[in-house]
């Protein structure tokens, strides 16, 4: 097995659902040296989030507060991915990607998460958007219909672009 991006890095998981906690674990466990913290509340994901450093989180969103984790995640520095299935919107892709999340990955494609992640680690911010709107704009307009975007035309060219750059993140307690 030759040398991969994730190899030997520490990654955060923190979603309420155990079950997805275990699938990301196996799909990441073939990563040698790869560290995979879990946690499936908010209290316990906040603790590990200022007590390690992570090369990525994943975060859900309903469950365990994963707005306010995403706000914590971006201001130490950690690349953040968002994995959601409850809060599958576009006001939460939106959210997200303007609060600084580096991808918005519906559940059903959980079994991709390699490949998200890789983009995270080896991407500039907007390229790994754009990449992820390649992956994954097809699965967008089918499940916010095909003119999902209009009313934020300038905002999402950029980030469909790859030109999205997010503002500075303020650390709400």
């Amino acid at each position: 097995m030759s040398a991969n991006v994730l190899d030997g890095k520490r990654i955060l998981a923190v979603d309420d659902e155990p079950d997805v906690l275990d699938t990301l674990e196996d799909l990441l466990d073939d990563h040698p040296g790869l560290i995979f913290d879990r946690a499936t509340d908010y209290e316990t994901g906040y603790h590990l989030l200022r007590s390690w450093t992570y090369d990525a989180v994943i975060l859900d969103i309903m469950g365990v507060r994963g707005f306010d984790l995403l706000n914590a995640s971006v201001h130490l520095g950690f690349p953040t991915v968002m994995l959601t299935a409850h809060a599958f919107s576009a006001e939460a892709l939106q959210q997200s990607i303007k609060m600084g999340a580096r991808a918005y990955i519906p559940k059903e494609n959980m079994l991709d998460i390699t490949d998200f992640l890789e983009d995270v680690l080896t991407l500039e911010h907007g390229s790994g958007l754009k990449r992820m709107f390649q992956r994954l704009g097809g699965a967008f307009d089918q499940r916010f219909g095909s003119r999902w975007m209009e009313d934020k035309k300038t905002f999402w060219e950029q980030v469909t672009s790859g030109a999205y750059k997010p503002g500075p993140v303020i650390l709400k307690d």
